[in-house]
């Protein structure tokens, strides 16, 4: 029985057989996506890798573009401090008077001496024709004056002629009295008339002397030269400038504005304004850049001009003018900085920029719009300073 059992029991050195696991059977399809999986990852390394070698062999390319667009540009001075200016009048008369009728409506474009607006003549016409009575008057008056002074020298000449014979009887008496044929009465009487025709002679001579004088010292001269006649002449022609300048006329073509702040009936002190004219024909741009923008900027230099309002149109124009002095010097108050405080601050001046407007195809500019001002000063920036010795021939590039 012991020996049953022996057999029965397995030796100790020898283990049992476990079984093995059996690898679960794979997708055909599934190896078919991964291993196109990892042939895409491969391809995108490969493709990656081309990338980074041609970045790196176009990096000397744009470091080469970017010193060549350095060196050659920088000639433009660009601002966008700059807005649109135009010629603006307010429109009035240098007389006062109740509006008559307003010819124009607002924002209308006008020319130059089209009517806009009339105040009341009435009174002016009066003047006008007080004026020219008074001229008449004057004239008729010189033109006596004239005939008066030829009385004067015929009385004169009468009066003359009474002193000769007085002289004659004077001396007649003179020598009777001396041969004693003669009385002392008849020659103090003699000699009484004599002295009184002589003064009275003296006296028309210099009413005569008077005359002419009024009549300027010529009695030839034309009655229309003579300065009384110029007098009245001129206050006519001042009444007839007044009784003209009731009638207002555009000084120059443009767009009047505020229109409806004068209407008919509402009286105008003189030189009161009633309304606006702007001018579209001639318009610039005021500008103000920074001074370190100016160092190349000359006036006569190129430009263009865009405008907020219309991106995509742009005016040629040309640098007009440049300011001599900053725009604080002109500030009522301007910034001052004490020694002991003190801060640098970049200046603006002033520049001005005449636009060409022969373009009527481009939209109408208007007074007060923002732009963009682009000079092309034609200066490059060049080399910097430590490099023009190595390429320019200085001493480094010995």
């Amino acid at each position: 029985m012991a020996e049953a059992l022996r057999k029965s029991v397995p030796p100790r050195d020898e283990a049992p057989e476990t079984p093995r696991p059996v690898a679960p059977a794979v997708a055909p399809d599934k190896r078919a996506r991964e291993r196109t999986a990892a042939a895409e990852k491969l391809r995108r390394l490969k493709r990656r890798q081309r990338m980074r070698w041609a970045l790196f062999a176009l990096l000397p390319l744009v470091l080469i573009a970017a010193g060549y667009w350095y060196v050659t540009g920088g000639q433009v001075m660009s601002t966008d401090d700059a807005y649109v200016n135009a010629e603006k009048v307010g429109i009035s008369t240098d007389v006062s008077g109740i509006v008559q009728d307003v010819e124009v409506t607002n924002n209308q474009y006008v020319t130059a001496g089209q009517i806009l607006y009339r105040l009341d003549p009435r009174q002016f016409q009066i003047a006008v024709d007080s004026a020219k009575a008074n001229l008449a008057q004057v004239a008729l008056t010189l033109d006596a004056m004239k005939q008066d002074y030829k009385r004067m020298l015929s009385d004169a000449a009468a009066q003359q002629a009474q002193v000769d014979l007085d002289q004659t009887n004077y001396n007649r008496a003179e020598m009777l009295l001396h041969n004693g044929a003669g009385t002392q009465a008849t020659y103090d009487q003699a000699k009484y008339t004599l002295q009184t025709d002589t003064n009275k002679l003296q006296s028309l001579r210099e009413q005569a002397q008077v005359q002419l004088a009024r009549l300027g010292g010529s009695a030839d001269t034309p009655t229309t030269e003579l300065p009384q006649y110029l007098q009245a002449k001129a206050q006519l022609e001042e009444a007839q400038r007044q009784l003209t300048d009731t009638v207002v006329k555009a000084p120059f073509s443009g767009i009047v504005t505020d229109v409806p702040a004068t209407a008919p009936g509402r009286y105008l002190a003189a030189s009161t304004t009633a309304f606006y004219l702007v001018d579209t024909d001639h318009v610039w741009v005021d500008a103000q850049p920074k001074e370190t923008e100016l160092t190349y900027v000359r006036a006569g230099q190129s430009a263009t001009v865009t405008v907020d309002a219309y991106p995509n149109a742009v005016w040629h124009a040309t640098v007009q003018s440049i300011s001599p002095a900053a725009a604080q010097e002109f500030a009522l108050l301007p910034a001052q900085n004490t020694s002991g405080n003190w801060v640098k601050v970049v200046q603006r001046v002033p520049m001005r920029i005449r636009i060409d407007t022969s373009d009527k195809t481009l939209p109408p500019l208007r007074a007060g719009m923002s732009a963009e001002v682009n000079v092309d000063t034609g200066h490059t920036r060049g080399f910097p300073d430590f490099l023009t010795g190595w390429f320019g021939g200085g001493p480094r590039g010995k």
